[in-house]
């Protein structure tokens, strides 16, 4: 009897022939019960463990999500829209403002010119508020305006108001175009930077394609009257939609995570960083932005005039003086009015036409660009994209000079379709890359007060160097200018494909 109660307390587990004697079933009964009870032990330290470790156990790896990228790429990246509606709907509209007006050549220009005014002063405080307030909070603050400086433009009655209408939407502008790749850069995973960084680019391109066939569209709707009294504040106004829905998606966006970092929001920096690249990035990003931030915790915006950061600084110049220098803000800002020239008046409205063809090779050659990026890599691309502008600078000279209309416009759409795929996407992509996350904000944005100032320029001049040097001077100046950037680019940019921003700081650091 006491071997089967001791069977039954070992869990059934001490068979009929055990070795228990028949005079030792005390001993059976003891030696089943340590059994059960260390059994029973066993099992519960077992529970223990297995919800200790669950308790303890890292959390799940998530995996990063391209969607989700590529959403704030192009949320940022609608500041190009913004900036292409703008230089195309001022070109479709200076010749119904300059008859409406009776305009000089020097107001066309500054009527045109004036928004890089506002750009200018936009792109220098862009980056210190950056730094301070964050950079989606100034690209809100941008958008607004642009918003306010649209509607403005189309209820204007004098040049005097549309010029002060256009300086606060360049301000807008200005404060968007640096800050939009910047953003994106910080929140692109390096081997997609490129590419998505490219999105402002595309969306610029975008905007000038769409804005060209928009200008052909209401150019059509009436007469020349109805153009000179109504056409041109329908061509000014709609640039309040891209505005609005440039807003939207930004009050939706996050900010980028390496400033939530530097602001000491580490946690939600990282989970930021995890959503774009999931959580073994994530945690190798947080570490190399730390190790950045705590290396650069002292910085000065003096450090961008002594080495290392002197070096970077100065190629962000290069690349932002040969952005504008290249001369295709000319046939942007200027394209009908030079079409008009070259071809004439037989055809109704055949200035915008050549003007939307234009903007379609642009737009296809973008892409082009974007698929490079990443795989030709940036420099390349600037150096072939420098001397094919120069080549086709010289057939648009050759064109005016022989009078020969339809090859301006072949020579045009050459033009811009090498602008297109490098120095077009590529500047806005590497100026912001070159630089540490303390001093990305600023060094940006003075690079792009000097584009904005050549830009400025541009606008300002090119009706005066058309008047004195006619189309061939004009176009045989950007030829020397095109192959001039060609030589310094292929001389002094580095390459930056595929490295993080905090490899690419670390160039700077080993040459000096």
């Amino acid at each position: 009897m006491f071997c089967v109660s001791a069977n039954i307390l070992s869990g059934g587990n001490i068979p009929s022939e055990n070795g228990c004697l028949p005079g030792c079933a005390a001993e059976c009964i003891i030696r089943a019960t340590d059994k059960a009870v260390a059994a029973s032990h066993m099992q519960f330290f077992r529970k223990k463990s297995d919800m200790t470790a669950s308790t303890s156990a890292p959390a799940a790896q998530k995996q990063g999500s391209m969607k989700y990228v590529v959403i704030l790429a192009l949320s940022a990246g609608m500041a190009g829209l913004l900036y292409g509606y703008d230089t195309v709907s001022i070109s479709g509209a200076i010749e119904f403002l300059r008859q409406a007006y009776d305009l000089s050549s020097g107001m066309q220009g500054l009527v045109i010119s004036s928004i890089m005014i506002g750009g200018v002063i936009g792109v220098g405080f862009s980056g210190f508020l950056a730094d301070r307030i964050g950079r989606r909070k100034v690209l809100l603050i941008g958008a607004a305006l642009f918003f306010a400086a649209a509607l403005w433009s189309a209820f204007t009655y004098s040049p005097g108001t549309l010029i002060a209408a256009r300086i606060i939407g360049g301000l807008g502008i200005g404060l968007a175009s640096a800050l939009a790749i910047t953003y994106i850069t910080e929140c692109a995973p390096a081997k997609y930077r490129g590419t998505l960084s490219s999105a402002y680019q595309l969306l610029t391109i975008l905007g000038i394609f769409l804005t060209n066939v928009i200008n052909f569209w209401i150019a059509g709707m009436g007469d020349l009257n109805w153009g000179i009294n109504a056409g041109w504040r329908w061509m000014l106004g709609i640039g309040a939609l891209p505005a609005a829905i440039f807003f939207i998606a930004l009050f939706l966006s996050p900010e980028s995570p390496r400033f939530l970092i530097q602001s000491g929001k580490e946690e939600a920096g990282f989970k930021l960083l995890e959503k774009i690249g999931g959580t073994e990035e994530a945690h190798r990003e947080l570490e190399e932005v730390k190790a950045s931030i705590e290396r650069d915790k002292n910085g000065k915006l003096s450090d961008l005039f002594r080495k290392p950061l002197l070096i970077p600084f100065l190629i962000g110049l290069l690349l932002a003086t040969f952005n504008q220098l290249g001369g295709q803000n000319a046939v942007s800002y200027y394209g009908p009015t030079m079409f008009k020239a070259a071809l004439g008046n037989d055809i109704p409205n055949v200035e915008f036409l050549c003007s939307s063809l234009v903007g379609l090779v642009e737009l296809l050659f973008t892409f082009v660009g974007m698929y490079l990026i990443d795989k030709a890599g940036r420099k390349p691309l600037l150096v072939s994209s420098a001397a094919g502008m120069g080549v086709f600078a010289a057939v648009i000279a050759f064109a005016f000079a022989a009078n020969i209309g339809w090859l301006v416009i072949a020579g045009a759409c050459g033009f811009i379709a090498f602008f297109a795929f490098g120095l077009g996407p590529v500047t806005w992509v590497m100026i912001p890359e070159l630089f540490p996350t303390y001093m990305r904000g600023r060094a940006s944005g003075l690079c792009t007060v000097l584009l904005w100032g050549i830009n400025f320029c541009v606008g300002q001049f090119t009706p005066m160097m058309f008047e004195g040097m006619g189309g061939t001077g004009t176009f045989i100046f950007w030829m020397v200018m095109d192959f001039l950037g060609a030589i310094l680019i292929f001389k002094f940019a580095p390459e930056t494909k595929g490295k993080t921003l905090e490899e690419i700081q670390a160039l700077w650091t080993k040459k000096n």
